[in-house]
């Protein structure tokens, strides 16, 4: 395994550069699109599934984890509706910790046998798997309690269920594309590198 300290400090680089991505996308509210079902789907999550293709599952990690913690923060700070859950660092951080292992997992084996499917692979399942996880914690730590009174009440499980069908599915659609393009330009912009230093050898 590559390990030289130009190697540590590029992963640091684009483990910050992608994570402020992250970050700048929830400040300016571009990574929130909105979406026919009245609620945004996010892109928010993109950056940490690119970085986990392009440089390995630790800096795809650690841009998940400033997501997270940018999306405590923002949970704590500015609440808007369904935010209040994202107070709890099990529903906000943890999840976009682990999800970018799985995306880089789907990569790591599809890739094997191609590229492009493979990060269309991985775009896909690793939102996917960020959904799950997500709403997953969203009802372990809250239960499958009423949300509303009465007789019309709506439980935990159904809210889930919507968000996953109308904002999880278009969220994981939006990853394999932006993810392909931004994947598919960088392994071009390598693949001519290498042809250049070739060249330049002979």
């Amino acid at each position: 395994m590559n390990n030289t300290p130009n190697t540590r400090i590029r992963k640091l680089v684009v483990t910050g550069a992608l994570g402020a991505l992250a970050v700048f996308l929830g400040i300016t509210r571009l990574g929130l699109i909105p979406w026919i079902s009245g609620a945004s789907i996010t892109v928010m999550h993109i950056p940490a599934i690119i970085g986990a293709i392009l440089e390995g599952p630790l800096v795809g990690c650690g841009i998940g984890a400033i997501f997270g913690v940018f999306s405590l923060y923002q949970a704590n700070i500015s609440p808007v509706a369904f935010d209040a859950f994202f107070r709890n660092p099990l529903v906000s951080v943890l999840p976009r910790i682990l999800f970018p292992l799985a995306a880089w997992g789907i990569w790591w084996a599809v890739s094997r046998w191609k590229k492009i499917p493979a990060v269309i692979a991985a775009g896909l399942g690793g939102s996917i798997i960020h959904t799950v996880l997500v709403l997953g914690m969203l009802v372990a730590t809250n239960g499958s309690s009423v949300l509303t009174g009465g007789a019309e009440g709506v439980t935990l499980w159904a809210v889930v269920g919507m968000i996953f069908v109308a904002n999880g599915l278009p969220e994981a659609a939006a990853a394999a594309i932006l993810s392909t393009l931004v994947v598919a330009a960088w392994l071009g912009l390598n693949t001519r590198r290498k042809k250049s230093k070739l060249s330049e050898e002979e």
